[in-house]
Formats: C-alpha cells, structure tokens, sequence
C-alpha cells in the first residue's frame, strides 16, 4: 500500500521497575492479538506511592498499527 491507513488504540502499561518497562509489556501483549503494530505515542505516565516510594509505573499510550486491505 502505497499510503498506509492505519487504526489507533489506547492501552496502559504497569511496572514496578520503569517507564520503559511498562511501555515494553503494554506492545508486547498487544503484539500476541494485534497484527501490524507500527508505533506508539506516550500519551500520559503517571504511578503509585506506597511508603514513600515509587510503586508501581502507569504509563497510557496511543498504539497505530496498518490497516491492511
């Protein structure tokens, strides 16, 4: 296809151990029923607290993949 279509979805990832992370885990399961990823927008972080301490990553990104014919 010369010029591509594609379809956009929200998801949020989770991690205790980084943004990175969470944003790894969010494509990853996406990747097992979604076909055709193309990219991703980080849209929004945010996380929880727990004695002080960073808990837990939330990060929510905006996922393209192709939309085929």
């Amino acid at each position: 296809m010369k010029d591509p279509v594609y379809k956009l979805i929200e998801l949020t990832g989770t991690s205790t151990t980084s943004i990175e992370d969470a944003v790894g885990k969010a494509i990853q399961r996406a990747h097992k029923t979604i076909k055709n990823l193309s990219w991703f927008q980080v849209v929004e972080t945010r996380g929880n607290i727990d004695k002080g301490k960073v808990h837990q990553w939330q990060v929510t990104l905006k996922v393209g993949f192709t939309v085929k014919d």
